[in-house]
């Protein structure tokens, strides 16, 4: 894959990934109603490079091209949502996977049904329609929504062991999962706090009518 090839490649992603985020935008400003109840604290996003996008085909044991790039890559675009709380997250993600334009290719509730180690993450890859001038595509966008201290945790799981070699692995797995749960229990005590009322659920209800 040359540069050009790879300039060119990336771009219907980008626009995917661009129209994303202003969906994503609009739903934090009207999910509740209120700016002081607004469900996103930030969105980190990335397009894969080219380095990487050819090193994961490579252990796909696939050619590094663009064609197997666009067959056998879902994660071209990426974005990470960060919210506050986890019924935040559920809501969002009903509310995104309700518009009748996109389409839900993958997801996995990792907050439900943690990993081993007590990464959770709520996974889902969406088909965005992308209109050209010879027509209209679906391209993929991964998107990970987390809570801060789900976002906390695995930052600092990926800074202690990715790919590294340990030979404390299993010991290193079960702390990992004991500041997982520790996290929980402190994200469930501020959630208390959290006006997830009647009001919120009633708005949550009438935006979901309104797309």
């Amino acid at each position: 894959m040359t540069d050009e090839e790879y300039y060119e490649f990336i771009q219907p992603y980008e626009d995917a990934k661009q129209m994303l985020l202003t969906r994503l935008d609009v739903l934090n400003h009207n999910l509740y109603g209120e700016a002081s109840a607004r469900p996103i604290h930030n969105i980190q996003c990335r397009i894969k490079k080219k380095q990487s996008i050819e090193e994961k085909l490579q252990r796909k044991e696939k050619e590094p091209t663009v064609m197997n790039a666009k067959d056998y890559l879902q994660d071209i675009a990426g974005v990470r949502v960060i919210c506050y709380f986890v019924d935040d997250i559920y809501n969002l993600t009903e509310l995104l996977k309700s518009q009748s334009d996109l389409i839900v290719i993958k997801e996995r509730d990792y907050i439900g049904n943690p990993k081993p180690n007590g990464y959770r993450s709520y996974h889902v890859i969406v088909g965005v329609p992308v209109y050209c001038l010879d027509g209209m595509e679906y391209f993929p966008v991964e998107i990970q929504f987390r809570t801060m201290s789900m976002d906390f945790w695995a930052s600092m799981e990926h800074r202690i062991s990715y790919k590294k070699e340990r030979t404390d692995k299993e010991q290193l797995k079960e702390e990992l999962r004991e500041y997982a749960n520790m996290l929980v229990e402190i994200e469930s005590r501020f959630e208390q706090y959290n006006e997830t009322d009647h009001q919120q659920e009633k708005r949550t209800a009438e935006v979901k009518q309104s797309l």
